[in-house]
């Protein structure tokens, strides 16, 4: 008889209870699921499904970033866009294909939507799910602008709208199953990706962000991290900005990106001190849409920014950040060192503007 290591009784222990939730879930829902049903239909203990998952709704959003994991591999190839429209199609096409059919039983088709309608309803939830919304737009339309070419403009309100319209086909499809033409939604996000708006890059608070302090520190960072938009090894090797994020603060990952010096390499960091649920949704998200992005854009889906899931806070470390969800913390980096550090509202920009201290004049300000 084979006799099992511990960490392959635990992979076989948690691969049984994905296995018994899906069922659950197919069947009931997520109100509705029970986790002593689950436990009797992993034939395991209620305390051997908490082991590995510490609540249902941990346990709900692993069987959906499963579903992501296990999708991608089978998916069709990229699109390879040529163009912002032809981007802003094929991500439609990505994202609706998998919306359930007229037919469909109601709690399964949630499963495959990847719903998550009633399962965050508290504020911490709330909070986290608008904001990552706001970094999943700002990604998809820096993978817009890339195909556009250079000098095109931002396309952060587009990539909004287009978003906006693909969730509520999704909520149609819970609620009102069979209406509408998904190829008319994809062809409807196509015309947003040209639409001519308003759409400058000007925060009213940057005017007030206060100067970053200048440095001279040591710079150490963490090895293999991946970049969760490309899934490809984020070296820390290069000058640069670094900045960490709470969930509560996602939005300001538009200040990294617009305001450094052209050429510096830009690591975002999303960090939250919750990593079995809001850290869960943090990773389903991402997830999700990274998987759309790279069969949408191909090699262009990587934007002029790398982004970390600092799950274990190795980075935020490096930066001397906590894990709040208020957390924005950030750093620039050059010839090995942090040279400047700032904290709280307009950190990344703060930073990303910073001089050098061997570049500034005597008596400067920091700004």
């Amino acid at each position: 008889m084979v006799r099992l290591t511990r960490a392959q009784q635990q992979a076989r222990t948690r691969a049984a209870v994905l296995a018994a939730a899906v069922e659950e879930f197919t069947e009931h829902g997520f109100a509705d699921a029970k986790v002593d049903r689950i436990a009797a239909r992993a034939e395991l203990t209620r305390g051997a499904v908490y082991s590995n998952f510490p609540s249902k709704r941990s346990l709900y959003l692993a069987v959906l970033l499963d579903s992501v994991q296990r999708d991608e591999p089978a998916a069709a190839g990229a699109f390879e866009a040529a163009g912002a429209a032809d981007g802003a199609e094929a991500f439609a096409r990505v994202w609706l294909e998998r919306l359930p059919l007229a037919g469909d039983a109601p709690d399964a088709s949630k499963l495959k939507s990847r719903s998550l309608t009633g399962v965050f309803a508290d504020e911490p939830g709330r909070t986290a799910m608008a904001q990552l919304a706001s970094l999943e737009a700002l990604l998809l339309a820096l993978a817009l602008e890339s195909c556009a070419g250079p000098g095109t403009g931002r396309r952060v309100r587009a990539a909004e709208l287009i978003m906006t319209l693909l969730h509520g086909a999704g909520h149609l499809a819970e609620t009102a199953p069979g209406f509408g033409d998904p190829f008319e939604v994809a062809r409807a996000c196509r015309s947003l990706a040209d639409l001519e708006a308003d759409d400058a890059w000007d925060p009213p608070h940057l005017p007030y962000v206060a100067a970053p302090r200048l440095c001279d520190d040591t710079w150490t960072p963490p090895g293999e991290l991946t970049d969760a938009i490309t899934d490809r090894p984020a070296g820390f090797g290069e000058d640069g900005i670094v900045v960490v994020l709470g969930t509560g603060r996602l939005r300001a990952a538009e200040e990294g990106v617009r305001a450094p010096h052209r050429g510096e390499a830009v690591t975002v960091a999303l960090v939250t001190d919750d990593p079995a649920e809001i850290g869960a949704l943090v990773r389903l998200r991402i997830a999700d849409l990274a998987v759309c992005l790279r069969r949408a854009f191909g090699p262009a889906a990587g934007p002029p920014m790398r982004l970390v899931l600092d799950e274990r806070a190795l980075l935020a470390a490096a930066v001397g950040a906590g894990t709040a969800e208020d957390t924005e913390v950030a750093v620039r980096v050059r010839d090995g060192k942090v040279v400047a550090r700032a904290e709280g509202r307009g950190a990344a920009y703060a930073a990303a503007t910073a001089s050098a201290p061997a570049e500034r004049p005597s008596g400067a300000n920091g700004r």
